[in-house]
This record gives structure tokens, sequence and C-alpha cells, in this order.
């Protein structure tokens, strides 16, 4: 799945459109690399968002095209510093 979509689709970020520009931007690394918006991310890898002074630590647990919002959490996993 292409990372703008499963941003979006997770509910890490609003819209898909302002995950494409935090993507080009370079805030988001995947794997420890520069990420790009079409980046196939699949599960197991391991995300850095940069949101301003925070940064989001997340492993990826599945990919789906479409998630209830009550369920989006269960796509990722929160990873310590």
């Amino acid at each position: 799945m292409r990372l703008d979509k499963y941003l979006k689709v997770s509910r890490l970020v609003k819209r898909r459109t302002v995950a494409k520009e935090m993507c080009e931007a370079g805030r988001v690394t995947v794997n420890d690399r520069p990420a790009k918006p079409g980046t196939e991310v699949k599960p197991g890898d391991r995300l850095v968002i940069g949101f301003g002074t925070k940064q989001l630590r997340i492993e990826v647990v599945e990919c789906r095209d479409s998630c209830p919002s009550d369920q989006c959490e269960s796509m990722y996993r929160h990873i310590e510093a």
C-alpha cells in the first residue's frame, strides 16, 4: 500500500494530500530512510512521522483499503523511543 494512503486510512493524518506534503517535506521515514508518498508500506515496517516538535514512532501491523474509525488503531502499534 502507498505510504500516503496508509497514513490517511489509519487516520494518522487527516487528509491524503497532507500526508503527501509531509512525505515530500521529508518529515516521514520508513525503516530509517526518507520516504516518498508512493513508497510501498507492508506489515513490519517502522515509520517515524514528524509533527512539528513531536515525533510519532509506529510499526505497521496491517494494511487495509478502508477501516472504521474505531478500529484504525489496530493497523499500527506505537514504539517507544
